[in-house]
């Protein structure tokens, strides 16, 4: 039987990958920093060549999700260190050994740029920005990953890039920046919104599309995975409608969101050590109202994302149950 590692085994999408795996009765080990995800399971970092090494043997495909997923960090370098780094360290050992397949698990953010229009507009995976396009760090350094793969292909390599829109469900215990932006709005920490367009994927969809993309993705291709293009207005209604609470009703010009933004970023965060509510990087892509559309990956996968509101559902329950909701 086949072996399936996953980097990132124990994160948010990581964890819901690896149950789907195992559900199928696939075989499958966990390449993380944390342990007590799966009986086969290597702890390291995938920035170090010889934990790497290890994970990849005897593996048929690798699913690359290991990251930094936040959109802040005191020191930024992280993310090209993790991100783009990490990915060059697996990549190589992927290629050494003779790995089958390779599943590069990217981001949205990709797809969103400087010269993305502040107005309605549309994208998917024919969209091709540079990287001097990117709205910070983070996303710079998820496309950097992203050029890297595509040249592992070009040289032969049997690669394929997912780009999943925001992903959302039970289990998000780092508290990515959706599940962070619906706990705040249900505790009532953020007392205004900016207007803009979202878009979530179940995290149990995510987990299959990946599966998908490693059984009938075209090598070299990349497939947008993604649900439902909501405006926040809509989102805040459907949490008022499943916790009962309510919602704040103020519109946040973007210009003022840009200025705390810029206040949160570059002044409390480095002070406090906290994550800023709204980083500077998600205030710029959420200037841009982007629909994302995954037409491709019906076609050519077989995929599509289950509806948005059961899955928010069960993120609410979730966080009841752990407390953390109020």
């Amino acid at each position: 039987m086949s072996l399936n590692l996953v980097t990132g085994g124990a994160g948010f999408v990581g964890r819901h990958l690896i149950k789907a795996l195992e559900t199928a009765g696939e075989r499958v080990r966990s390449f993380d920093l944390a342990s007590g995800v799966t009986a086969d399971e290597i702890v390291g970092s995938v920035t170090d060549p010889e934990a790497a090494r290890r994970a990849v043997a005897g593996v048929d495909t690798v699913f690359h999700l290991a990251g930094n997923a936040q959109l802040w960090a005191r020191d930024e370098g992280v993310f090209d260190k993790v991100n783009r780094g990490g990915t060059e360290v697996v990549l190589s050992a992927a290629k050494a050994a003779g790995v089958r397949r390779f599943v590069h698990c990217s981001s949205l953010t990709t797809l969103v740029g400087r010269r993305t229009p502040k107005r309605p507009s549309s994208a998917a995976e024919s969209t091709r920005l540079d990287e001097s396009d990117m709205l910070g760090a983070y996303p710079r350094s998820k496309l950097a990953a992203e050029r890297v793969v595509e040249r592992a292909a070009k040289e032969g390599l049997d690669a394929v890039i997912a780009l999943p829109t925001e992903p959302i469900g039970p289990g998000d215990e780092s508290l990515t920046p959706p599940t962070r932006m619906i706990l705040d709005f249900i505790r009532g920490a953020t007392p205004a919104y900016v207007d803009c367009t979202l878009n979530f994927v179940p995290v149990k969809s995510l987990a299959l599309g990946l599966i998908a993309a490693r059984d009938r993705g075209r090598k070299g291709e990349r497939y947008l995975l993604g649900g439902e293009n909501i405006r926040l207005p809509a989102l805040l209604a459907a949490i008022s409608r499943a916790t009962g609470r309510a919602m704040p009703r103020t519109r946040l010009p973007m210009a003022v969101a840009y200025a705390a933004a810029i206040l949160e970023t570059f002044v409390v965060a480095p002070a406090t050590g906290r994550n800023p509510v709204a980083p500077l990087t998600g205030v710029r892509l959420a200037a841009r109202p982007v629909s994302f559309h995954s037409e491709k990956a019906a076609r050519d996968l077989g995929w599509r994302a289950a509806p948005f509101e059961p899955a928010l559902a069960e993120t609410i329950a979730w966080l009841r149950e752990r407390g953390l909701s109020g």
